[in-house]
């Protein structure tokens, strides 16, 4: 069996408690962050754009890539010892919605937690990355919430009966 647990800021850690907790032992385990290639080139984009092109080394994008990897292997290497078993940190980069489901390809069970607004039951409590890759992922998903989830009592209404 392999389980990729999506490792997100913020919420990463009900996830790793939930793929302890759920997979058994022995299972592949990947730890999978995803950093969005727009912020750099953003950054690349705007120092060419308006500060011209003499002085590479001065570059903010290359910054914030140094930066953005940085954060991802911190984050891994957290989930890693809380997850407290063998697993292998995978990082990529890209929309992250995409390459959250082509790194499901060959696993059995992708985890990951709720992105949107918590504060009640309901489907936006997914934001538009979850909810395309509880969509698209080519295996079985676990959603948990981040922090206990918000009584029933905040359900949407059913529909009219008209």
């Amino acid at each position: 069996m392999a389980v990729v647990v999506w490792i997100v800021e913020g919420t990463w850690p009900a996830c790793v408690d939930a793929a302890r907790a759920h997979a058994p032992a022995g299972t592949e385990v990947v730890l999978l962050h995803v950093t969005p290639a727009d912020v750099p080139g953003a950054a690349h984009g705007a120092f060419a754009g308006l500060l011209g092109r003499g002085h590479p080394e001065r570059d903010p994008g290359t910054r914030v890539e140094g930066l953005a990897a940085a954060s991802a292997e911190a984050l891994l290497r957290s989930a890693a010892e809380r997850l407290g078993r063998p697993s292998t940190p995978v990082e990529r980069t890209g929309r992250v919605e995409r390459e959250v489901v082509a790194a499901t390809e060959d696993a059995d069970l992708l985890v990951l937690a709720r992105d949107g607004d918590r504060s009640h039951l309901g489907p936006r409590s997914l934001g538009p990355a979850a909810r395309f890759v509880v969509d698209h992922a080519p295996c079985p998903v676990l959603l948990v919430w981040p922090e206990p989830a918000p009584g029933l009592g905040t359900m949407p209404p059913p529909p009219p009966t008209d």
